[in-house]
């Protein structure tokens, strides 16, 4: 047995975010750790970053994993957001094959009205809006928002609440799709947000929402996925309570291999009376074979964090021992908390590159580390480049092919770490 994860506890009453049951068991525990979007500005970095327990505990009720709320997401999503989907050419592509398929699937045409949450810059609407189907996006954050509408893709700044999809149908009307991808993790209320699809989807209408899989979480060793933007991590025995609460069930389910493996489900009324695939059916055994309804399972998980972190820092030690660069490809939420819990700064990795123009000329939140355009790299001409974002490994790996020509290698750190040519 897991006896430091058995003798922790939370440090004050923590109930589950969806069933209430108290949380005694803890998944994981990453240390302390800053918001993970909040890049650091040059005139910021004389001054202190609040930091944050970062834990996971896992419901024995409805097996939900969650993370305490230490700060709003008010707080997160602001005006200053970091995070853009347009800057990934791989999640652009998985993007606009959805509205395809799901235009093709469900007939949608210039009569549907389609509303999706946490629309970011638009990355996904704007498919829509060129077939001539009436959407809405819907997201808090004014920045990305703003790029949103720049594409042309009506967008709501604010947050999805029972009283917005309220709202919404009495102004304009039930939508035929309601459709959000990754943002079931970012809500720490999340039984008003299952209510507020129900209110807002026609009674004939479809759902979908895809998430990162927490079987893949465990069985991947993608601990790095957990910050604090994240209140929860789902199955799907777990997403099938939360909205058969509210009178919906799933009715379909795909696997997908974004964000490192993730679901994607089919949501509908139960009064429209479709019988779920069978799909439904294998994967809810699928998770039973994999230990997602047993503690143990949860429990062990911590031990496999910490042998990536003792690999990791091992590698670049020995690195810089030997007198070899390493620099970083990316900034995204789930590289600070690596950065972060391994205590990786700028003696072990001088700089990081990123795609995204909101990013350059700031520093990684907790670590301090600089990002820069991705032309540094040419520059430099680095022995290695660690990719934090190791979900887009492909993508990058090919974008940045030419590294070969000086002898470059690239670090993968996620499941294990690992140095390809």
């Amino acid at each position: 047995m897991n006896t430091q994860a058995a003798a922790a506890r939370p440090s004050a009453s923590f109930n589950c975010r969806f069933c209430g049951t108290a949380l005694e068991h803890l998944m994981i525990d990453l240390g302390l750790s800053p918001l993970c979007e909040d890049f650091i500005k040059e005139g910021e970095r004389d001054q202190p970053e609040q930091f944050y327990p970062l834990q996971v505990f896992v419901c024995d009720n409805c097996w939900l994993a969650q993370a305490k709320e230490f700060s709003s997401n008010a707080d997160i999503f602001d005006d200053d957001y970091g995070y853009f989907s347009s800057y990934s050419s791989s999640w652009l592509r998985h993007a606009e094959r959805y509205v395809n398929m799901m235009t093709e699937r469900y007939n949608l045409n210039q009569n549907s009205f389609v509303v999706e949450i946490a629309s970011n810059d638009g990355y996904l609407l704007r498919n829509f809006v060129e077939k001539g189907i009436p959407c809405l996006g819907v997201d808090p954050a004014a920045n990305v928002a703003k790029a949103a509408e720049e594409v042309g893709v009506q967008t709501c700044v604010e947050f999805f609440t029972g009283k917005l999809a309220k709202d919404l149908v009495d102004s304009r009307t039930h939508a035929d799709l309601v459709l959000g991808n990754n943002v079931l993790a970012h809500t720490p209320y999340i039984n008003d947000f299952a209510q507020a699809v129900s209110t807002l989807l026609s009674p004939s209408g479809v759902a979908t929402f895809e998430f990162p899989h927490i079987k893949c979480l465990l069985e991947e060793n993608q601990f790095d996925t957990i910050y604090h933007e994240h209140y929860s991590y789902f199955s799907l025995y777990t997403v099938s309570r939360i909205f058969e609460a509210v009178g919906m069930h799933i009715v379909d389910v795909e696997l997908l291999k974004t964000a490192g493996g993730s679901l994607r489900v089919f949501i509908e009324h139960i009064d429209k009376g479709t019988t779920p695939s069978t799909n439904v059916k294998e994967v809810f055994d699928d998770e039973e074979k994999a230990g997602l309804r047993n503690t143990q399972t949860y429990l062990e998980f911590s031990a496999k964090a910490a042998q990536v972190k003792n690999e990791l820092l091992k590698l670049l030690i020995q690195i810089k021992q030997e007198g070899k660069t390493v620099v970083g490809y990316g900034a995204p939420g789930k590289g600070n908390t690596l950065l972060n819990y391994c205590g990786i700064k700028t003696d072990l990795l001088p700089f990081t590159c990123d795609k995204s123009t909101h990013k350059h000329n700031r520093y990684c939140p907790g670590s301090r580390i600089p990002i820069y355009p991705p032309d540094k790299i040419d520059e430099v001409k680095p022995d290695y480049i660690l990719i934090l974002p190791w979900n887009l490994q492909r993508e990058i790996v090919e974008q940045l092919k030419h590294v070969r020509d000086w002898g470059g290698k690239f670090i993968i750190p996620i499941p294990t770490t690992t140095v390809i040519d």
